[in-house]
């Protein structure tokens, strides 16, 4: 929500500056994201009048003109706009005057005729981001020398509150008016909104098919509106001021009293209107265009606004093309609703629509407010547009209307949950002025809700109001107090602290995704992956649960990469979902993503890219921190998301626990990543496990050590032959290690060499070299039996 402040003062103005007043409705939990001036710095902009207006003799679209800016003589301008007129009380800049972008107006000859001054349009004061057609016309009543920044009230602050979803109730500048008032102890001062009587008996038929979902409908005829009537300067501003932009005098009433009160409205064409309004829901195979132009295939299930003839408008969202106002427009049937919050929830987004309306809706409109709405609409129509108003109809399902709600506040539970005790008058007094109807109780206080509050029906609800009234600041601090027993540790399961840890010290940074993610994306990325859809998502972009950590790894990527971050190294833990909603597994897994060089830039550093195996270095200094390296494998195995021949399988104890490799070149070019990136995935739960620590005795006794340097063919993995020389190795094997692979001169085709250092000792006694000498024998004889490699000469 964003509001003017002097359009709040209007309602209340306490004794505070902008900054204690954004500072005081933060801390009353309503946060506010941006303080920022209304209208750009500028100077020497005065009010005046043209008095002439003449074509310039060398030039056709330049106009020369003079203007009364109450300084004395007239000042001869040149004005290339085409809309400048005589008559006209317009904006001067006078010499030596200041706009923005510190552009300075000095004396100038155009065309060989002199002009002191500039006739200015709302952009070049900043007044509207896109350049303006031409110069700012301002009301024939604008008094003349008057400066232009008091005039229009420049001198003013925008507040922009980010709203949590429960208070609905402050998207309008009455609801902060009443914020603010209860804050400060003031009386809020609304407008005076006087009921409109009836000039004629026109009404139009209402039915409401769809009680619970719109429980009240108000309408309203006016007949004889002139919709070409110019909307006035200080409600264009106040709308500007909140971020919408002008359109025509009957859309720009609706939203202001939008903005005003709370209450979305919309008016209809009368003369495209067949029969009656029906509120109902969509039938299967309906169709609406909207007034954005776009063409939707309605749901059932979807609360429409419709008449005899078909849909009028999705409600609570948006109206259709067909039945808007438009230039023509004689009369309006003026449209004021409560559709409950359950029925317009998600339908906008479902729709991939999102407006003011609906993000109201959503939330919460107070039910009783319909009523007085339309009379301060009409009151703004007839002032601006003119017109003969018929009388208001209106449909009420009063069972369907949310009932007022009576709440027990104890004392005794209101003293506990604050660590303070306040007075029963202040507690009273708080309550009061929040809008409850409150009365003294032998154990605490009853209080009933006002309709504007949707979020406050349980004594915890009350707690919190007066907590945050009367000040989070002025509680007092407590820790809380407690005799707990201390968790036994197991030894054996490591925690995800442990593997965070292990992660960062590695380099890593924590990635923390959504959930969800974007079809196309896991569809790019895990195309045969079967996930739940979600009904009311917050974007199209977040659509789907997540079958894989994948696709976030993926985006956080390049969301890094697109910010100039060209080394990545993230992790990430969480749950993936696999399967359809009713045999959904959820399965807590570990995952990681790298890119860039494979060392931070230095003048000592290496440039070389990172690779496959640096990052199953770092995963397997995670497997080591359960102690049972040895029942982790990785086999060569294919994976849609993974490079072919760059990618493995990860087994713990033979069964399946994850994935690792290089993302796959054609996933690249379908997310039109430039980069090589890596990743791996496993299992938590298999991540977790461990074995206990045990102690065993260091030897006395000389190592023994034989390096062997087998040739193989280039398919036979390095497990593979490491499985051999362990199987043949005897029972004091300490230590076997990989310390070289080659391939080229001296080495057939399709052949590598594998070099292997193996290490025994005896715990109680020397090996000698002719035990040594029958376990190398055996290792060769078994490494050449079952992957016919031979030892390299």
């Amino acid at each position: 929500m964003k509001f003017s402040e002097q359009w709040l003062r209007e309602w209340v103005s306490p004794q505070l500056d902008t900054q204690a007043i954004a500072d005081q409705i933060t801390m009353a939990g309503l946060e506010v994201d941006a303080v920022e001036a209304v209208a750009a710095a500028f100077s020497g902009v005065v009010v005046a009048e043209v008095l002439t207006k003449e074509k310039h003799p060398d030039a056709d679209k330049l106009n020369v003109c003079t203007v009364s800016d109450g300084s004395g003589e007239p000042v001869q301008v040149v004005c290339g706009a085409a809309n400048v007129d005589i008559g006209q009380k317009i904006p001067f800049a006078q010499v030596g005057g200041v706009l923005p972008g510190d552009f300075k107006i000095k004396k100038a000859k155009l065309r060989g005729v002199e002009s002191r001054g500039m006739i200015c349009s709302a952009s070049e004061l900043g007044l509207e981001e896109e350049t303006s057609p031409g110069i700012l016309v301002l009301a024939d009543s604008a008094p003349v020398g008057v400066d232009f920044r008091e005039y229009m009230h420049l001198n003013d602050m925008t507040i922009e509150v980010d709203l949590t979803p429960n208070r609905g109730d402050c998207l309008s500048v009455k609801g902060l008016a009443r914020e603010v008032g209860v804050l400060n102890r003031l009386a809020v001062t609304p407008p005076v909104i006087e009921s409109i009587p009836a000039v004629i008996d026109d009404t139009f038929a209402v039915s409401v098919e769809a009680p619970e979902q719109c429980p009240r409908y108000v309408g309203r005829l006016i007949k004889g509106i002139n919709v070409q009537a110019e909307t006035p300067l200080w409600m264009v501003e106040r709308l500007r001021r909140s971020g919408i932009r002008s359109i025509d005098p009957v859309v720009d009433v609706t939203n202001y009293v939008m903005l005003e009160l709370g209450q979305p409205m919309h008016a209809f064409d009368r003369d495209n209107l067949n029969g009656r309004i029906v509120v109902r829901m969509a039938k299967e195979g309906e169709q609406l265009t909207l007034l954005d132009g776009q063409e939707v295939a309605l749901r059932p299930g979807t609360l429409m606004i419709t008449d005899e003839a078909g849909p009028l408008a999705m409600a609570g969202v948006m109206g259709g093309e067909n039945s808007g106002v438009n230039e023509t427009t004689q009369t309006i049937f003026l449209e004021s609703a409560f559709f409950t919050p359950l029925a317009i929830a998600g339908k906008a987004r479902s729709y991939g629509l999102h407006t003011d309306a609906s993000h109201r809706f959503e939330r919460g409109v107070d039910p009783e407010l319909a009523k007085a709405a339309i009379e301060r609409a009409t009151r703004l129509l007839l002032d601006i547009c003119g017109g003969q108003p018929g009388p208001v109809t209106e449909c009420v399902s009063e069972e369907h209307v949310p009932a007022s709600r009576t709440i027990l506040l104890r004392e005794a539970r209101l003293e506990s949950a604050l660590s303070k005790k306040l007075a029963n008058e202040d507690v009273t007094d708080i309550l009061t002025r929040l809008g409850l109807e409150v009365s003294q109780q032998a154990e605490g206080w009853s209080a009933v809700a006002p309709s504007w509050r949707f979020d406050v029906a349980i004594e915890e609800d009350l707690i919190e109001e007066i907590a945050r009234i009367h000040g989070y600041n002025n509680l007092p601090v407590r820790r809380p107090a407690a005799r707990l027993a201390l968790r036994s540790a197991d030894e054996a399961t490591l925690t995800q602290a442990q593997l965070r840890r292990q992660m960062v010290a590695r380099g890593f940074q924590e990635a923390i995704t959504y959930s969800f993610v974007a079809p196309e994306l896991q569809a790019a990325i895990l195309p045969d992956a079967v996930s739940p859809v979600l009904a009311n998502p917050i974007s199209a972009d977040l659509s789907v649960m997540r079958a894989s950590l994948f696709p976030g790894l993926v985006r956080a990527m390049e969301h890094n990469l697109n910010r100039q971050q060209t080394r990545v190294r993230l992790f990430e833990t969480g749950l993936v979902f696999n399967g359809e909603l009713d045999q959904l597994s959820q399965i807590p897994m570990m995952g990681a993503l790298v890119c860039g060089s494979r060392e931070t830039e230095g003048w000592a550093g290496s440039k070389e890219r990172i690779d496959f195996y640096d990052l199953k270095g770092d995963l397997e200094s995670l497997l080591a921190l359960g102690g049972n390296l040895d029942a982790w494998r990785f086999e060569p195995a294919e994976h849609p998301a993974l490079h072919p021949g760059q990618s493995a399988e990860i087994q713990y104890n033979g069964e399946h626990a994850g994935w690792i490799g290089t993302l796959h070149p054609q996933v690249r070019a379908k997310l039109g990543l430039k980069v090589d990136a890596v990743l791996f995935e496993v299992r938590l739960d298999t991540l977790s496990q461990g074995q206990i620590p045990a102690f065993e005795a260091l030897s006395r006794y000389p190592e023994v050590r034989r390096d062997l340097a087998f040739i193989v063919k280039q398919a036979v993995p390095v497990q593979a032959l490491l499985d051999c020389a362990k199987e043949k190795a005897g029972d004091y094997l300490k230590d076997i290690t990989l310390f070289d692979v080659y391939a080229g001169k001296g080495v057939a085709d399709d052949h590598k060499s594998i070099a292997l250092g193996l290490t025994w000792q005896h715990p109680s006694r020397t090996l000698n070299d002719e035990e040594i000498n029958q376990l190398v024998d055996s290792i060769v004889t078994q490494v050449r039996v079952q992957l016919e490699a031979e030892l390299r000469g």
